[in-house]
């Protein structure tokens, strides 16, 4: 009778799923798809779960397999290249990310036009990786191809799949530039320039977001400028917007593709006479250090570039639990960083 007494309470002092919910400040849902090992959730509340259940001895699976490897590739041609701290940032929070994980991982920099079936594969094994991230390269067809045949868990990172066939992660591009030219618009401007140039999805949806807010504002005009990108940003900006003020006369304002564009143009504004913002207003897109730099501080759009490299080996994760998953896309908002570049009532307050 007293062994019997012994097991009843060990089973009364047992937690359930529920007791494990309330600890963890959880839903039970939620514990019991990490108990089951289900996919789609974050490994942050799945370490937590775990860990409280085996503090208050609750049977849990321990696992029997290591987490796979992931690799990065990154591109290092012009595109990308002009923007290290931007990408810097980006595989910070990939290495912080997969450290957490337990995943090993390794980066290499490869030209996006280099990035073919077999490179792709002989760089994976070198570097004993199940999974891939394309950072900052959209695949290219015959690379489409080899991941969705080998079903090759990737991770678009910094980059979006318009045929949602890969799993991403990105900025909120289009809202991001809606935003920053509704900010144009809100502090007067109705004849604004967009210079941007790129092949990339990405800038792509920039565009279009720029366009649906000039669209959504009656009398508005909204102009797009190419800009090729083969070098220095900021320096091609810088030389090229005397000509470009001339060819657009009576544009008041410009929203630029990023951060370094907008230093070009502002510089080169500044060169020309123009008193900013009272004659003409600027805003970039990224927030990087050089946007506190300049004179007057750049108005512009922060993305938080950490994020997108944890929220990147966050979805491999869950690809590795679930390859055959429909894929996912992962946006992080967009937040605008008041500056000097805006008369609005940002600089004034």
């Amino acid at each position: 009778m007293k062994n019997e007494k012994i097991g009843i309470e060990e089973k009364i002092r047992r937690p359930r799923q529920a007791d494990i919910a309330t600890l963890a400040g959880v839903s039970v849902s939620t514990v019991s798809r990490v108990l089951a090992n289900e996919p789609g959730i974050s490994e942050t509340v799945r370490r937590q779960i775990l860990k409280v259940a085996a503090e208050h001895g609750y049977p849990v699976k321990s696992a029997t397999e290591a987490v796979a490897g992931g690799l990065a590739l990154i591109a290092s041609d012009g595109v990308t290249g002009g923007l290290s701290v931007f990408y810097e940032a980006i595989v910070e929070g990939l290495r912080a990310g997969a450290v957490e994980a337990g995943m090993p991982f390794e980066i290499r920099m490869v030209r996006e036009d280099r990035t073919t079936p077999d490179a792709v594969r002989d760089y994976m094994q070198a570097a004993g990786a199940e999974g891939l991230f394309l950072v900052g390269i959209d695949p290219n067809e015959t690379l489409r191809g080899w991941l969705r045949d080998t079903m090759t868990p990737a991770v678009l990172v910094n980059g979006t799949d318009p045929r949602m066939q890969f799993d991403g992660v990105s900025p909120a591009n289009f809202f991001g530039a809606y935003q920053a030219t509704s900010r144009l618009m809100k502090a007067g401007h109705r004849r604004i320039l967009h210079l941007s140039g790129s092949h990339r999805q990405t800038i792509r949806e920039r565009i279009r977001g720029f366009e649906a807010a000039i669209a959504a504002v009656p009398g508005a005009e909204g102009r797009f400028v190419s800009m090729t990108l083969q070098s220095s940003a900021s320096g091609e900006a810088h030389e090229r917007t005397a000509a470009i003020l001339a060819e657009n006369a009576g544009f008041t304002a410009a929203f630029c593709m990023n951060d370094f564009t907008a230093v070009g143009v502002l510089e080169a504004v500044t060169e020309a006479g123009l008193r900013v913002p009272q004659d003409f207003a600027i805003v970039g897109f990224d927030d990087l250090p050089c946007a506190l730099m300049t004179n007057p501080p750049l108005s512009t759009m922060r993305v938080d570039r950490a994020a997108l490299g944890r929220e990147a080996i966050s979805l491999m994760l869950s690809r590795f639990r679930n390859r055959t998953a429909p894929a996912r896309h992962i946006c992080q908002a967009v937040v605008p960083i008041p500056g000097g570049t805006v008369a609005s009532a940002e600089t004034r307050e």
